[in-house]
């Protein structure tokens, strides 16, 4: 393994940007595909490139054989996290089935008697506002963000800075009527319709959901497909 390249692969998925590190078992050769760039002596085949891509979509490294033998295909993914903006019921279930399925959780509100140790027993807290946190914990791709107060004094700012960032989902709880009136403002702060589309308003798929750990589910749910995405159109395509 050139440890260069191995190193690079580490770096990248350390800022946030996805890595993969392609090596052919038998004759040694390596290379690196980082989005759309591909360095490194393998050959830049395409079904090569896909195959790396593929992985990267399922989150997970791959074996596969080739014309030049096998080759395995490492992968380096940023961890995924997950930001709940509003300390509320919803909130507790959606942090314990979130961690479950691999997401690094961090529950944000200004609101320190919501966001309790007792509330969420082995949740990253934060009592910043959600512009502050945000700019802390600086979502990017692999990041999703979810706002459930009602509060526009406190899902606004939150929603401002997911949208001028990479985050890879962002959902936003309250009816549709809520909802228009969301975008009204974040229209008036210069967003614009490709903006709002980013977001996920009233969250969560539709399951007719009632309680907290139902709107929950709904919204693990949505969160999934929006992460599997590509995954999901490269096997109906198969």
């Amino acid at each position: 393994m050139k440890l260069e390249l191995f190193k690079r692969a580490v770096e990248s998925a350390a800022a946030g940007r996805p890595a993969a590190l392609v090596t052919n078992l038998i004759s040694g050769l390596q290379s690196l595909v980082q989005e759309s760039d591909f360095e490194g002596n393998l050959n830049p085949d395409e079904s090569l490139i896909g195959a790396a891509r593929q992985a990267l979509a399922d989150d997970r490294s791959a074996l596969v054989e080739t014309s030049a033998g096998k080759v395995f295909i490492e992968v380096f993914n940023p961890p995924l996290r997950l930001m709940v903006v509003g300390a509320v019921h919803i909130a507790q279930p959606l942090a314990r089935m979130a961690a479950l399925t691999g997401y690094a959780v961090t529950v944000i509100d200004p609101r320190s008697a919501f966001a309790s140790t007792e509330r969420f027993p082995g949740v990253e807290l934060s009592a910043e506002w959600p512009d502050e946190a945000m700019a802390r914990l600086k979502p990017n791709r692999r990041t999703a963000v979810v706002t459930l107060t009602h509060d526009p004094k406190v899902d606004d700012p939150a929603l401002i800075a997911a949208l001028r960032s990479h985050a890879f989902y962002i959902g936003a709880l309250g009816s549709k009527k809520t909802h228009t009136a969301r975008l009204k403002r974040l229209a008036e702060e210069g967003f614009k319709d490709t903006d709002f589309a980013r977001i996920h308003g009233p969250v969560g798929v539709d399951i007719g959901a009632i309680s907290p750990a139902e709107i929950a589910v709904s919204i693990l749910a949505q969160i999934t497909a929006t992460l599997r995405a590509d995954r999901s159109k490269s096997r109906q395509a198969a």
